[in-house]
């Protein structure tokens, strides 16, 4: 059935997957079709973007009439800055690991948050570096045994605190196997002004897939615990709803989070109890389900988005890649003005 677009959801794949069978991180490919079929995404309009690693291979395998470029590893978000200022109608989908973010790209992933890059940032969290064979990553767990490298000692970096910490204004995790929960969030995060941190356990099922990792496939169904049902409220635009501020609320109460664009997303409280909107307790439930090896999964953290690197710029208008000459060359006696203040 096609979309408002009269695109079928086999128009949004991509090529086919030479990743390894039963990867995780072909099932988050599949949710990000579904995602951007359902919501009427313009391919056309999207950039994907991605650094090096098995999960810097996915773009090629969905939204296939969307731009693309592949870039070194952990300079993604170089690139993804460049491209958004130079073209701020673009929509921005960015695909990374747990080695190409939480390794080599660490700096470039908190400078990117603190800028509030307006994009989508999905990190394929197995913690592992499947593509050169199985080595532990930045966020392996602590005392984890694995046969050709022997005991990780270091603890591991959480992704999702790190980008709370750095300025992110949307940061959600989630499971490869929870489709249902995968879509939903990357609906919102497509309706989210700004920087929006998807941290998805995508279990690696060559390397990394013992029971007893909790980026295993075994694991992450057994022990994942959702902190909320999440809905998203209609496809499109919804009116503006006057927010209802409790001290206090029941479990049986719906929460609703605005985008940017009018959408909401409606969160249930489950045993958690859990208000994203609230930053110290979004820090303090992660440390917890650290040491606790809890898998909380749904949004971690929300808060109204701040101003965009293009609003902090000051961008025009019409985006800079589509000005003319004229405009972007100053005259002579601009020049000579501009000149002057320095003398």
């Amino acid at each position: 059935m096609p979309n408002a677009l009269g695109l079928e959801r086999t128009d949004y794949k991509g090529a086919t997957s030479t990743l390894c069978p039963g990867c995780g991180h072909d099932s988050i490919s599949n949710q990000i079709i579904s995602a951007a079929y359902d919501s009427d995404l313009p391919m056309w309009r999207v950039i994907k973007l991605s650094g090096i690693g098995c999960s810097s291979k996915t773009p090629a395998y969905f939204l296939k009439g969307s731009h693309g470029f592949n870039s070194v590893h952990g300079r993604m978000p170089s690139v993804a800055t460049g491209a958004t200022i130079a073209n701020h109608d673009l929509i921005a989908i960015a695909v990374s690991g747990d080695g190409d973010t939480g390794s080599i790209g660490f700096g470039q992933f908190k400078h990117l948050i603190r800028r509030n890059v307006p994009m989508v940032y999905i990190v394929e969290n197995n913690g592992v570096y499947g593509l050169t064979k199985g080595q532990f990553s930045a966020t392996a767990d602590e005392g984890q045994f694995l046969k050709y490298y022997g005991k990780n000692d270091l603890p591991p970096i959480d992704l999702c605190l790190e980008a709370i910490i750095g300025g992110a204004t949307f940061v959600a995790r989630s499971f490869s196997g929870d489709a249902k929960q995968v879509q939903t969030l990357l609906k919102a995060a497509l309706s989210h002004r700004g920087t929006a941190v998807l941290d998805i356990i995508s279990p690696c099922v060559t390397f990394n897939n013992s029971p007893d990792s909790t980026k295993s496939y075994p694991y992450g169904k057994e022990n994942e615990i959702p902190l909320h049902e999440i809905e998203l409220m209609a496809a499109g635009y919804v009116p503006a709803k006057q927010e209802i501020t409790i001290p206090e609320y029941p479990a049986e109460l719906v929460i609703e989070v605005e985008m940017h664009d009018g959408t909401f997303v409606r969160l249930k409280k489950l045993g958690e109890g859990h208000d994203p909107r609230n930053r110290a307790d979004a820090t303090t439930l992660l440390e917890k389900a650290s040491r606790e090896n809890l898998l909380l999964t749904g949004l971690i953290y929300y808060e109204e988005p701040r101003p965009t690197i293009g609003d902090t710029l000051s961008l025009t208008a019409t985006p800079l890649a589509r000005l003319e000459d004229s405009q972007l060359r100053p005259s002579r006696e601009a020049l000579d003005a501009l000149m002057k203040q320095y003398m």
